[in-house]
């Protein structure tokens, strides 16, 4: 019956959007394509698997000036201890662990007498990290929605002698702290259940470990899963708790996880074509879209060069993985469209110049950052990568000065970039030598291989470097290692970098981690930030890909 609905919902909104393309606005890129588009993408909606997590205890949070944020838990008592509290006046908060990060629906069970002669209301603060439970919320002082925040009141407003009453947000998180707001003087109450039902698209078995795997590599690979399968969900979500949204960004890495995991490569395909469909007027395709209330792209920075140029190194990857070729011939306009769009920000020299076709650049969490030297190095290396699949869906003679076009583009970044004498990519009216420069020029293949490995050495000894800020950018450089032959670096900076937030108690990895910072945010107060972020899972990739650097 679900699959009857879909292809005749699909049918009303390819009939209905059709007609619009052909009788309203026919300049439209890709035309009546998006509607078709659409309807593939809903016909590959995955189901949700549903698991029930019930909690494994209470905790305690105590000061730790060596853990993450300065808290860790300790025990605090089992699940029985608290389902024989009594509840009434006066009871002080709890926080109940549940013994792994989730992400679903929450809800609890009460047992009374029957009877309460006023409305029982309660505060629920769901946390990722022992920090967030133990910091006020309020006066706020993020930059974003005080609504991300996962503490919800509740008030039961009668009280049979038997109740269960869900939470209707999903939630992510790990502990649930609970505080009785209010109650009559006269009623008192026991909590008789809590559960969550966990939801993710993940299905599949990962492959196993070779015998002889570190410990802290089954740890990685074991927390990367976790972040993996709780961030797909009906699309490849960026963050359960924040931003619940597609990024092209955050696709490209999970469906490179996913590739080497779960297989589900039909999230991969809903993804690619959720995109395209809603691409902008001209074909440009948005850095991000919305799922709810309904599919839309976001109305304030739609654009990043940086993520709608990775749209086709996507696609090659999912079509290389897959074998899916009906689908990357689908969606070749697309990505032919991308490059086009790009080139009109290069100047007669074969420089990017985001000037000339202004979009935020992502790249890192790093405002000091200048991206001069990474999006000629992004752009070069997409525009290959894209290359690489209109030679695998033999389109190629459509696109054949994209060869002369990256060779341009290389012999101006070395011209305006490379400086010889160091051997560093120096970026910028400043000559800022930084990380990603340097990756970026690598993995383009502006630099040789002896090149890169010279340039990835320097820059890792120079203190003055402007250094890495987020799992996203660090999945780069560990890619660039790989490539230019550091095999032993690269595994030791993956198992430094994600086993240090595994140190520090990960279940599942953040948004943002800074070694040197625990309380770092683009956001201006550390408790938004996502603690099981997409972009950071890709150590699975890494591990399974390359066996023999990182299960030794």
């Amino acid at each position: 019956m679900t699959r009857l609905y879909r292809a005749f919902a699909c049918f009303c909104l390819f009939s209905l959007l059709a007609y619009a393309v052909s009788a309203q606005d026919t300049s439209i890129a890709f035309g009546p394509e998006r509607a078709r588009w659409f309807c593939i993408a809903q016909e590959v909606q995955p189901v949700l698997q549903q698991t029930v997590v019930e909690p494994v205890g209470l905790v305690r949070p105590v000061r730790d000036s060596s853990a993450f944020q300065g808290w860790r838990m300790e025990p605090a008592g089992d699940m029985q201890q608290f389902y024989d509290m009594t509840y009434k006046r006066g009871t002080p908060s709890v926080i109940v662990d549940f013994g792994r990060h989730v992400t679903g629906y929450f809800s609890f069970s009460l047992h009374t007498d029957g009877w309460s002669d006023a409305p029982t209301r309660f505060r629920f603060t769901f946390g990722e990290v022992p920090a967030e439970l133990t910091t006020p919320f309020d006066p706020y002082p993020g930059g974003l929605s005080r609504g991300w925040l996962q503490d919800e009141i509740v008030t039961v407003m009668t009280c049979p002698e038997h109740i269960t009453v869900p939470i209707d947000r999903r939630m992510a998180f790990r502990y649930v702290k609970i505080e009785l707001l209010g109650v009559s003087g006269s009623f008192q109450f026991d909590f008789t259940g809590m559960r969550v039902r966990a939801v993710s698209s993940a299905s599949g078995t990962p492959m196993e470990l070779a015998a002889g795997t570190p410990e802290m590599i089954r740890r990685i690979n074991a927390v990367g899963l976790a972040t993996l399968g709780e961030c797909m969900q009906t699309v490849y979500e960026d963050g359960p708790k924040r931003d619940l949204r597609l990024w092209i960004g955050d696709l490209y890495l999970e469906a490179l996880a996913n590739s080497y995991s779960f297989k589900n490569h039909d999230l991969t395909k809903r993804c690619l074509y959720l995109l395209a469909s809603l691409a902008d007027s001209t074909g440009w395709v948005s850095a991000t879209v919305y799922e709810r209330p309904e599919w839309k792209i976001q109305g304030k920075g739609t654009h990043c060069m940086d993520y709608s140029l990775l749209y086709g190194v996507a696609l090659a990857d999912y079509v290389k993985y897959s074998g899916d070729t009906a689908t990357g011939r689908d969606l070749w306009p697309v990505v032919k469209r991308q490059v086009e769009v790009a080139r009109e920000a290069l100047d007669p020299a074969g420089i990017y110049d985001n000037a000339l076709k202004p979009s935020w650049l992502v790249f890192d969490w790093k405002s000091d950052l200048n991206r001069d030297a990474s999006i000629q190095g992004l752009m070069t290396f997409a525009v290959d990568r894209s290359y690489e699949l209109a030679r695998m869906l033999g389109t190629e003679k459509e696109v054949s000065d994209w060869p002369k076009l990256t060779a341009r583009m290389k012999s101006a970044a070395r011209n305006a970039y490379y400086d010889r004498k160091s051997g560093l990519v120096l970026s910028g009216p400043d000559k800022q030598a930084s990380y990603l420069s340097q990756v970026w020029m690598v993995l383009s293949g502006t630099l040789s291989v002896k090149e890169g490995a010279r340039a990835l050495s320097a820059i890792m000894e120079s203190p003055d470097a402007c250094r890495i800020g987020s799992p996203y950018a660090y999945h780069y450089f560990i890619e660039a290692l790989i490539q230019c032959g550091l095999e032993e670096q690269a595994r030791t900076a993956l198992i430094d970098y994600w086993g240090g937030m595994v140190h520090k108690g990960a279940d599942t990895f953040w948004e943002v981690y800074d070694p040197e910072d625990d309380f770092k945010s683009p956001y201006g107060f550390f408790p938004i930030n996502s603690y099981c972020h997409a972009w950071s899972c890709t150590p699975v990739y890494f591990i399974n890909k390359y066996p023999e650097v990182f299960q030794r």
